[in-house]
């Protein structure tokens, strides 16, 4: 079995056989290293239809990026990446293993970015989520997130391009 195979399988199950009626056990937030690159690309294979790239990870590895992995068991389930550029956060990536989705991972790991980006003294958070992706726009609006814009033909999609929303959560008053 395939180490992805095996951490969706142990995330879909508590301890007690059932599957995805509690938030993840056992999480924790860490900087991810270029080492974490292939967990990374397996997650982000999983995770969308058209992924990143190893070169684009990689490239995310400099001073005005920030890079957190969400981690179960010791095992990687999901990651961050965000540039920050003079007062502004821009959100570029969040993922989640598909085993470990809708319990609460990518909340944990949405507000760890926004407590960071908060201690370190920025503006605002803004990010892009594709108009289909009604459970990503659902969770950037319950945690305060407003729309702000459109970006016309920003993803592509499998009929050629989708839409994307721009949202921004202002961080200091």
């Amino acid at each position: 079995m395939a180490k992805s195979e095996a951490i969706g399988q142990s995330l879909m199950r508590k301890k007690d056989g059932s599957d995805h009626s509690a938030p993840c056990p056992d999480l924790g937030i860490r900087p991810l290293e270029p080492e974490d690159l292939p967990e990374m690309l397996d997650i982000e294979l999983q995770g969308y239809s058209h992924p990143w790239s190893e070169g684009i990870f990689l490239d995310c590895f400099k001073p005005s990026y920030r890079l957190w992995g969400i981690c179960q068991f010791g095992s990687l389930v999901g990651y961050a990446v965000v540039s920050y550029v003079l007062d502004e956060v821009h959100l570029l990536n969040l993922c989640i293993h598909p085993g470990c989705r809708g319990r609460g991972a990518g909340r944990l790991l949405l507000r760890h970015l926004l407590a960071e980006a908060t201690r370190e003294c920025m503006n605002q958070v803004i990010l892009e989520v594709r108009l289909s992706n009604n459970v990503a726009i659902k969770l950037y609006r319950n945690e305060g997130f407003e729309e702000i814009g459109r970006r016309p033909r920003y993803y592509p999609a499998a009929s050629g391009w989708e839409d994307a929303r721009v949202m921004a959560l202002l961080l200091q008053p």
